[in-house]
């Protein structure tokens, strides 16, 4: 097993961030892995996402970046699935927590403590695949963070975000059913005011250049406990971008 981790960095030197959201995940750190805790939404869609993300491109063998990568639940997944993965974020006791997570999973990762926009100024057309999975709602500028997974791509890449619609039935569905009555996530673990709409997080796409490939809905049964793939975007989606192949 083969694994790095670098603290070069200092978070007050990065401006796209909020402290306030890397301290509501660093108290949280140890549970990352515990699926009956505060991260279970996080468990439970997690093969949602990757089978959405190898339907639209085989992952073995590519290098793939997972952007807020948490204690490294998708992170993991994709390197079963042959991916090479780096994954970063900027609380430090999460990277902590996925590190210690591969010494039990036997994976390798790169996990580094930085941002996307830093590690785009010195690491640009570096990956086959960006993910960036309910991560563009915790910072204070997602555009620039879009922004950053473009520069990063290697030409003809693909880039996959997912977030949560700002409607009244997103506030309804994910902060009062998620947070206060299924309990699903802690409170205050969602700031409405900064849910992202698919036309504005399509219109940050389309700015860098970015093809929208697709946008699609992402239901919770509550009953079954699983989630699953839909047309409607009112509330989880997710969305999958490609940088344009270069023309020879």
């Amino acid at each position: 097993m083969a694994e790095t981790y670098s603290a070069g960095n200092n978070i007050t030197d990065m401006k796209n961030v909020s402290e306030s959201e890397i301290r509501k995940f660093e108290a949280l750190a140890s549970r990352w892995w515990d699926p009956n805790s505060e991260f279970r939404p996080l468990h439970e869609i997690n093969p949602l996402r990757v089978n959405y993300i190898s339907r639209k491109i085989n992952v073995a063998e590519k290098d793939v970046l997972d952007v807020g990568c948490g204690g490294g639940i998708l992170a993991e997944s994709m390197a079963q699935h042959g991916a090479n993965v780096t994954a970063i974020d900027l609380a430090e006791a999460s990277l902590s927590v996925a590190k210690l997570h591969l010494m039990e999973s036997n994976l390798e990762v790169d996990y580094r403590f930085t941002s996307a926009e830093n590690l785009a100024q010195n690491e640009s057309e570096s990956f086959d695949i960006v993910t960036c999975l309910e991560m563009l709602e915790h910072v204070p500028n997602p555009e620039l963070v879009v922004s950053a997974c473009f520069k990063l791509l290697k030409p003809g890449g693909f880039a996959f975000f997912s977030t949560i619609n700002r409607n009244p039935k997103s506030y309804l569905f994910a902060i009062i059913g998620a947070e206060y009555l299924l309990k699903l996530l802690p409170i205050g673990t969602h700031d409405y005011g900064k849910f992202i709409k698919p036309s504005e997080l399509a219109a940050w796409c389309r700015s860098v250049d970015f093809e929208l490939n697709d946008q699609i809905g992402m239901g919770y049964n509550p009953l079954t406990k699983r989630y699953f793939l839909q047309k409607n975007l009112d509330v989880n989606y997710i969305a999958c971008s490609q940088k344009p192949p270069l023309i020879t």
